[in-house]
């Protein structure tokens, strides 16, 4: 009988000790749209999405980019966050990749998503929640919210997308090139290729 309770008593220390942590975590600062710093000193940058950058390399704000940080500010600020991985859980810069869930259970990632401030980014086979934020995605984008209030057809003719890494390419750029054939999609316009669930390459910015 002791030993049950015993059992019992890890069990429940256990069980309360990894809700604590799930719980837990609070916000020291917000660096931008999909950018946190938490109060245990780790950054974090959001799964499955990309925020406008906010002066980003010397160059101006990128279009609704304040809106994004302002949003999550306040959607973070003050609260108590849950963080949940996927296949990868660091990038190469040490910050912390998560899906970030407030208390009452709805996920930071996707309400920037629907309000149109900040456009689906799936990558290294991170896809645990790719079909809410591409749902998430296509209803910002029906609305013309946020970002999607813009032109988004582009000055291509085509675009190459890239199965492999869900990302599009101009024509002329090298890593679009490379796509094997088994991997290679065209899209009549950038917005088509936002339509699928595809992110812009960062080299040649399409």
């Amino acid at each position: 009988m002791r030993h049950k309770i015993v059992i019992l008593f890890i069990f429940l220390a256990t069980f309360f000790l990894l809700l604590v942590q799930a719980v837990g975590y609070e916000v020291r600062f917000v660096y931008d749209g999909d950018t946190i710093l938490l109060d245990d000193g780790e950054r974090v940058r959001y799964l499955g999405i990309n925020t406008p950058e906010v002066d980003h390399k010397f160059q101006k704000d990128e279009f609704m980019a304040h809106h994004a940080r302002d949003f999550n500010y306040k959607l973070v600020n003050g609260a108590h966050l849950r963080l949940e991985y996927d296949k990868q859980k660091r990038d190469q810069y040490g910050r912390l990749l998560a899906y970030v869930f407030l208390e009452n259970g709805e996920m930071v990632n996707a309400l920037l998503v629907q309000k149109g401030l900040a456009h689906v980014m799936f990558k290294d086979g991170n896809l645990k929640y790719r079909d809410l934020l591409l749902s998430c995605q296509r209803k910002a984008m029906r609305n013309k919210l946020g970002i999607w209030s813009q032109d988004f057809k582009g000055d291509e003719e085509f675009y190459l997308g890239n199965r492999g890494s869900y990302l599009f390419h101009r024509p002329s750029c090298p890593f679009g090139g490379n796509i094997s054939q088994r991997n290679l999609v065209q899209f009549g316009s950038r917005y088509d290729a936002f339509w699928e669930g595809y992110g812009p390459c960062s080299r040649c910015r399409p």
